[in-house]
């Protein structure tokens, strides 16, 4: 995924389907500087992760 769609996703109001590895995520936090996103990993808000913004697939 882009930079600038993540950003898009993150500071929407609708949902997109968001994916890191086959697993659902939401995007919580978009780090523009440095390419990467802070993403909660299935419906638990304490799985967390710092990733690279181009490991996310939208709509898978």
């Amino acid at each position: 995924m882009e930079i600038q769609r993540a950003v898009e996703i993150f500071n929407s109001k609708d949902t997109f389907k968001v994916n890191l590895g086959g697993e659902s995520v939401w995007i919580e936090h978009v780090d523009q500087q440095n390419g990467m996103a802070t993403v909660q990993v299935g419906s638990r808000p304490t799985n967390t992760l710092t990733v690279n913004v181009d490991r996310l697939k939208e709509g898978e």
